[in-house]
């Protein structure tokens, strides 16, 4: 009797914590944007988003000791989650704390048991999502207190994001600090990456629908073609039967019809000369046997 494979003490620890996992990741967006999206708040408020982030830091970096000391192989590990172990290792400066929230996203996002397609689809999207307010949020933090900077809002950030996600680049918000700059790189390539990756699986999702049909057409196809074979067979196999058969063209006992030619003897008549009887001619009369 098979035996259910028993999940190993990590993908244990994975499925319990996923959920506490993304509701840290949105406590920590949440703190990162209050004190960006309101300068002005109390310092109350600043200080406790200050000291979430840094709960949320702790919870992280405690998540991937733990899933670490779980794995049998440590440095495979480490090789296939180094952007976790970057997003723990970095330091607390703006925006690279960003990398937590994307991280613990995309460790979600792994977790997550669906299709290749639809999983492709859910990264995509909220990488999207994830892109323009983390990127909006962290080009405002440097550029709103800027001597020469022209982006002083949300709304500017939000419209900059987009305008350099998606490489359109109007020009009439930039970044004017290097701090700022190298952020808006990261977008383009990011919106660059992306839209390969929308295109990628759009043309994917085309061929496996014609592949998909294309096997069906080959099975269609293949089934003609032994029923063909069937048919071809049963037709030799009733020609046979009827060329060497009783009454066919070949087969022994055929009557003639009455007036017909006259057929030779069967097996029933025996010659004069031999006694027996003799068959009866065409008037009916029977010859008696010659003595």
């Amino acid at each position: 009797m098979l035996r259910m494979k028993q999940p190993s003490p990590q993908e244990r620890w994975e499925r319990r914590t996923q959920t506490p996992l993304l509701v840290l990741a949105l406590g920590f967006a949440v703190a990162y944007a209050v004190p960006i999206v309101l300068p002005d708040a109390s310092p109350a408020v600043h200080s406790a988003c200050r000291h979430a982030e840094w709960v949320v830091w702790a919870a992280f970096a405690a998540d991937y000791l733990v899933r670490m000391g779980l794995a049998q192989s440590k440095r495979a590990f480490v090789r296939t989650h180094w952007l976790d172990l970057v997003a723990v290792v970095l330091p607390m400066i703006q925006p690279l704390r960003l990398l937590r929230v994307v991280s613990t996203l995309m460790l979600v996002g792994r977790r997550a048991r669906m299709a290749p397609q639809i999983r492709l689809t859910t990264y995509v999207a909220g990488s999207v999502v994830g892109l323009l307010m983390f990127g909006s949020l962290a080009v405002l933090s440097v550029e709103r207190d800027a001597p020469d900077g022209n982006i002083r809002n949300l709304g500017d950030a939000l419209w900059w994001s987009v305008t350099t996600m998606t490489t359109v680049g109007y020009g009439d918000h930039s970044p004017t600090t290097g701090l700022g700059r190298l952020l808006a790189v990261g977008l383009m390539l990011s919106g660059i990456a992306l839209l390969g990756v929308v295109t990628a699986n759009i043309a994917a999702w085309f061929i496996s629908r014609f592949e998909r049909d294309d096997q069906v057409e080959r099975a269609q196809t293949a089934a003609i073609s032994e029923l063909t074979a069937e048919v071809r067979a049963l037709r030799a196999e009733v020609a046979r039967l009827g060329l060497g058969g009783p009454g066919g063209p070949g087969g022994l006992g055929a009557v003639p019809a009455p007036g017909g030619p006259a057929r030779e003897p069967g097996p029933d008549a025996v010659a004069g000369d031999r006694g027996g009887p003799v068959e009866a001619g065409s008037g009916g009369a029977v010859s008696a046997p010659t003595p």
